[in-house]
């Protein structure tokens, strides 16, 4: 069970990124999926989650309004775009598995992690 995260770079404040996860079929279909990010010195906290079918999603209030968590199951893969960045979003973002087909907000419920990447913006 592979979760493979890309799309991270460098961003001017007030512009977008879109990042993307994969992840073997098998685990896709039936796993509630997620977004963590984690800042240096800073816990790693939720910023997004999505169903398995894509039906139910969540956000944190940091990011409520700017970011949009999707899921295409056929291609296998999770996005997260992320308009209106502002240096405070600066992280690395890891996609995440969770035990169960819900939404899911807490660290403690996810089972599989991506590797992370890198997001930077400037001001």
């Amino acid at each position: 069970v592979q979760l493979q995260a890309s799309g991270g770079g460098l961003a001017q404040a007030g512009g977008s990124l879109r990042l993307s996860c994969t992840a073997s079929r098998r685990m896709f279909i039936n796993n509630g999926m997620g977004w963590f990010r984690q800042a240096p010195g800073k816990e790693r906290e939720f910023v997004s989650g999505i169903s398995w079918n894509g039906g139910a999603t969540s956000y944190a209030d940091s990011v409520k309004g700017r970011f949009t968590i999707s899921r295409d199951n056929a291609k296998s893969a999770l996005y997260l775009r992320m308009n209106s960045l502002v240096p405070e979003d600066t992280a690395v973002y890891y996609c995440a598995a969770a035990r169960a087909g819900g939404v899911r907000l807490e660290k403690r419920d996810y089972t599989y992690w991506g590797q992370g990447t890198q997001v930077t913006v400037s001001s």
